[in-house]
């Protein structure tokens, strides 16, 4: 059995309501000068919440900048900011993006070291500030994850930094905060979850430790997407499908993400595709592409999406694949890269720029050349 290392906050706290505790736990930490690093919508719409932090005597600066995915020049912006503020805990409020762009405040706050210059594994030596991170949806899994992600408008390609000193001190998921997220942003990060799940399932790298997270997960969010995305006040689906992003985001630490990620950096990168649209777009033909290397792990992974035994693993495994583009449909997420405004003449190129995401293609079940990804890509158009 190989060797994993499990990086995890030290303090995670889930369920219904729990963000109202938030300051109780930032004073028994004894963080007091808060830098809150978060979106418009956010901010607009957890005022309240935000309010109760200062009535406990907290000392709150909301940083609000993040309203897109970001880039470097926006990192850099937020750091000013921070630095301006002189805060003893940065806290990412919010989702992925906030979240991301908080870890990288959080670490490189002193100056030691550059963002450009610890981009990929294990480069990031130190954390300079405590960091606390409150997920506002039910996706990137980036409140409990050793990485984060920016966009480098240089060469137009998300980069992720991979460091153990990005793995937050205290995550907070409360469910009830997801509650006002819109239905397509609901659906966007339900199958950015739930992909985080399948390729940690379907991996090279795969360890039975992280299984339990995986598969827990892939049930959870496989019987529960469709509903919440219906009705965004059910309680449990909710609940469900938070608490499957939390198991997908304990899954990225010990074995990552494969193909149907390394794929998707580029449409974001290029067209600013939303990250789980992107993971949607592409996810039944990678996985199609890698069955004949793990069909035992796809029917698994099938059997979790509540598909019932076929004849065989290979048929099992179809059928979850068509389970897959069943409930992406089903959610209202576009089916294909000409829906998203990809020109067809471009997909050449973005299979040369989804090679260089090595970090991730060195996990999936199958090796992919760059004629396999533009095939892929082609597939998806």
């Amino acid at each position: 059995m190989n060797t994993l290392i499990l990086l995890q906050p030290k303090r995670i706290i889930f369920g219904d309501g729990t963000s109202r505790t938030a300051p109780e736990e930032f004073l028994r930490q004894g963080w007091k000068r808060l830098f809150v690093i978060t979106s418009p919508q956010v901010a607009g719409a957890q005022a309240a919440l935000v309010g109760s932090w200062r009535s406990a005597g907290i000392e709150v600066t909301v940083c609000q900048l993040v309203d897109r995915e970001p880039e470097i020049a926006l990192f850099d912006q937020v750091m000013t900011a921070a630095r301006a503020a002189s805060p003893d805990v940065i806290v990412g409020f919010g989702g992925g993006s906030a979240i991301d762009v908080s870890k990288l405040v959080a670490a490189l706050y002193d100056g030691r070291e550059q963002v450009r210059a610890v981009f990929g594994i294990g480069l990031l030596k130190a954390r300079a500030l405590p960091l606390a991170c409150i997920a506002t949806t039910a996706g990137t899994g980036a409140d409990v994850s050793p990485a984060a992600i920016l966009l480098d408008e240089a060469e137009r390609l998300k980069k992720g930094v991979v460091s153990p000193h990005l793995v937050p001190d205290l995550a907070i998921c409360d469910p009830e905060l997801t509650y006002s997220m819109p239905p397509a942003v609901t659906a966007a990060s339900g199958i950015d979850a739930l992909v985080h799940c399948m390729e940690a399932y379907a991996n090279k790298h795969a360890h039975p430790i992280v299984d339990v997270y995986a598969l827990e997960g892939i049930r959870r969010i496989g019987r529960s997407m469709e509903t919440v995305v219906r009705d965004g006040a059910n309680r449990a689906a909710r609940a469900d499908v938070m608490l499957g992003a939390l198991y997908g985001g304990l899954c990225l630490g010990p074995v990552n993400t494969a193909a149907v990620h390394a794929l998707s950096y580029p449409l974001g990168g290029e067209y600013r595709i939303a990250h789980g649209v992107a993971n949607s777009l592409l996810m039944p033909h990678v996985f199609r592409f890698n069955l004949p290397a793990m069909p035992e792990r796809y029917a698994d992974i099938a059997r979790a999406l509540g598909c019932p035994p076929e004849a065989s693993a290979l048929l099992t495994a179809e059928a979850g694949l068509r389970r897959l583009a069943e409930m992406s449909r089903h959610c209202g997420i576009p089916q294909r890269l000409r829906d998203v405004n990809v020109p067809e003449t471009d997909l050449t190129r973005l299979a040369t720029e989804a090679m260089k995401v090595t970090r991730l293609l060195r996990n999936n079940p199958r090796d992919l050349t760059a004629a396999d990804a533009e095939r892929i890509y082609r597939e998806a158009y």
